[in-house]
């Protein structure tokens, strides 16, 4: 009880304060229309290219339809030509249902959804060859009170995901799922429903369910989208993903109370300090509880805070931007020490002799994370690329994976016609917790066939083809050394297939 006070008595507080317009999503690339409410910007704008290419490509129509050529006679295949290509060009795959949607978004109401197929297989290495299919639907809206009503209360998130399929990673096995959609139990899940508002331009505020991942060690974005989901492996996209084993940090797409402040000091998004607090509950995950509000089965609080700064110009004028961000929480949740999840890594029937059975009162890590945009074509500036490098550093009595980060590097416009295909090549490098693998020895010198856990790490390359704003088609390949953390099966290779669809 004293724990949901906590929790409850926090809410409450941050409440009193009821974002700025940067994407707050596992996959922005997947929910542009959430990004188009908060900015205002034009679909086509928002996606691919620049204001000022869209602009030229505008002109040029104009052009062409002062040089006469719609005043030619149009003969059926033309015409047929013709509407696949604006079905193509259209900003997601049901259109604008006969100018309703616009209608909507002027006032204030954007709906938003997608599908995302994610079918991986490895053909070599690991425990045993198969093949995954798993897949989400997504179906949101976003009303801004202000456009609806004439008030500014803000604006209200709903958003609601199905997840179905199996993982990979079960089998294979690999300590992080090398499909991304898949985990969190499969089932139909609320994952948003909050409220956000902004004071001036020096404060940002959110109050409701929702999931830590959006606002704390977060992907950037860059050309809209979010860097790290350009990359099919759980390790990388979202967040770093040790985070989620060595806390109570809440990832999408779970749904818990909580609620943050950002501060912008200079009333720009330049420089960042935010705040928030969490409930943790570490059954939020199950099947089952897909659409729990309440507060039983608390365990703890998880208090963030995050020190950002973004330098440079925009993705295609100016100084290449980048940014650079550093963070910690603390947790209040009482756990076991680290040697305990032996479990994770011991075949079954083992026996734990002179079981460790320490419990400590909180738990604590930091974070680093940085981008920048390392080239730009002249000719071409919608194409260019990022590096980007994180790492994460967790409290070595309770973090089952003290050491971990990741890295990338994500080229957009790949070929000559191609300039919004991405090539993007990355990796992890995961490490178990030491107090681990020396409990694994004893057990070893006791007669126990228990394999000692040593690191897993993780190498991806992939190929982004956009054939068109709402259909991305994604194929992979992974490479992971010590799949399951240990020495006990060979190192495999995952290739991986994407789809994923903007209603």
């Amino acid at each position: 009880m004293r724990e949901v006070s906590l929790t409850v008595g926090a809410l409450a507080c941050l409440a009193l304060l009821p974002s700025k317009g940067e994407a707050r999503s596992r996959r922005p690339e997947l929910s542009e229309y959430y990004w188009q409410s908060r900015t205002g910007k034009e679909p086509k704008a928002l996606y691919f290219t620049s204001p000022d290419v869209a602009e030229k490509s505008e002109k040029k129509e104009e052009v062409s339809n002062n040089n006469g050529i719609q005043n030619k006679p149009i003969e059926k295949h033309v015409l047929q030509t013709s509407s696949q290509k604006i079905w193509f060009d259209q900003d997601n795959m049901t259109g604008d249902w006969w100018g309703l949607r616009h209608r909507l978004a002027q006032r204030g109401v954007v709906f938003s959804g997608h599908y995302f197929q994610d079918t991986a297989g490895n053909p070599a290495g690991g425990k045993t060859k198969a093949v995954r299919y798993a897949h989400e639907i997504a179906v949101g809206v976003d009303i801004d009170f202000r456009k609806l009503l004439q008030y500014n209360i803000g604006i209200l998130h709903f958003l609601v995901t199905q997840r179905s399929g199996l993982g990979l990673n079960t089998v294979l096995p690999a300590l992080n799922s090398v499909q991304e959609i898949y985990g969190t139990g499969q089932t139909v899940r609320l994952t948003r429903l909050s409220l956000e508002h902004q004071f001036t331009n020096y404060v940002d505020t959110e109050l409701g369910w929702v999931n830590t991942e959006n606002d704390f060690a977060q992907s950037t974005t860059h050309w809209n989208f979010s860097i790290y989901c350009q990359f099919q492996s759980n390790a990388i996209c979202g967040m770093p993903q040790s985070l989620a084993f060595n806390s109570g940090y809440g990832y999408y797409p779970s749904a818990h109370p909580g609620a943050y402040i950002k501060l912008y000091p200079t009333g720009r998004d330049d420089i960042l300090v935010s705040f928030g607090v969490y409930n943790v509950d570490n059954t939020i995950g199950n099947s089952h509880n897909g659409w729990k509000m309440w507060l039983h089965n608390t365990v703890g609080t998880y208090f963030p805070v995050q020190l950002g700064w973004k330098h440079g110009g925009t993705d295609v004028e100016g100084a290449y931007p980048g940014n650079i961000r550093i963070g910690g929480y603390w947790e209040t949740t009482k756990v076991k020490t680290a040697i305990q999840k032996i479990t994770m890594f011991a075949p079954a029937g083992t026996q734990y002799l002179n079981w460790p059975d320490q419990s400590i009162k909180g738990r604590y890590g930091v974070w680093f994370e940085g981008d920048q945009m390392i080239e730009r074509d002249r000719h071409s500036p919608e194409r260019g690329v990022v590096a980007f490098g994180s790492f994460v550093w967790g409290d070595a009595q309770t973090a089952p994976f003290p050491y971990f980060a990741t890295w990338g590097l994500i080229r957009k416009g790949t070929f000559t016609n191609r300039p919004n295909d991405t090539l993007s090549i990355g990796g992890k490098f995961m490490v178990v917790n030491s107090s681990i693998a020396h409990y694994a020895r004893y057990l070893r010198s006791v007669g126990q066939n228990v394999p000692v856990p040593t690191f897993e790490h993780g190498f991806e390359i992939n190929y982004g083809w956009r054939p068109s704003p709402w259909l991305l088609v994604r194929p992979g390949l992974q490479y992971i050394w010590r799949p399951g953390g240990t020495k006990q099966y060979p190192n495999a290779t995952v290739l991986d297939f994407e789809t994923s669809l903007i209603f």
